[in-house]
């Protein structure tokens, strides 16, 4: 079959040419009054500048929004690190705008054999209760040697690699600012984390 550009039967090129014409978008190519008036769905959005919510990278996203419902999610082309997305980065829409998206948390009561579905309002409040009882209860500000430590020994905090960035600021923020500034590493490579005088740990890393 011949193909536009190459040599041929004239009738052959000009069939070939009529088909693309029609098929394949080449212009001129008709457009129905529908699509003349299709628009994007950002338009006359608002844009947000965020953070992707995965790996450690810190890619910038465009977040397009209206009347409080995001709209899309996309890479920011002005972002010093990256103007694109990963494939899973760019699935971000599909993250925060779901509807099997858990909106309630699974809480256990104490000797209890089942889980029952408790607003997430309630269980930040449980939380913060029970953090603020057990801080009050067990922060140890010296050691016996007299040191300032501001350590509590009572809370910990289970993390790992398949945390994201926004999950690992959380844990951080909880051990630093409101119950203890000492972290512990646990594994085959790591052993327990020093404290300086002062009670801060020698490192800013695990390890």
């Amino acid at each position: 079959m011949a193909t536009v550009g190459q040599a041929g039967p004239t009738g052959a090129r000009s069939g070939v040419a009529r088909f693309l014409r029609a098929h394949v978008g080449f212009v001129p190519n008709p457009i129905s009054r529908r699509s003349e008036r299709l628009k994007p769905r950002i338009t006359d959005a608002e844009v947000a500048v965020s953070v992707c919510p995965y790996c450690g990278v810190g890619c910038s996203q465009l977040v397009y929004h209206k009347n409080g419902q995001i709209l899309d999610i996309e890479g920011n082309p002005e972002s010093p690190i990256s103007g694109h997305l990963c494939p899973k980065g760019a699935a971000t829409y599909q993250l925060a705008v779901n509807p099997s998206r858990p909106t309630q948390v699974l809480y256990r009561a104490p000797r209890s054999d089942h889980f029952e579905p408790r607003p997430l309002d309630w269980a930040m409040n449980r939380i913060a209760q029970l953090v603020k009882e057990t801080r009050d209860a067990d922060f140890t500000l010296h050691n016996q040697d007299g040191v300032r430590v501001n350590t509590l020994a009572t809370i910990a905090h289970v993390g790992g690699a398949t945390l994201d960035n926004e999950e690992n600021y959380r844990g951080r923020l909880l051990a630093y600012m409101k119950v203890t500034v000492k972290v512990t590493s646990i594994g085959p490579a790591h052993g327990a984390d020093p404290l300086s005088a002062d009670g801060r740990r020698d490192s800013p890393w695990p390890g």
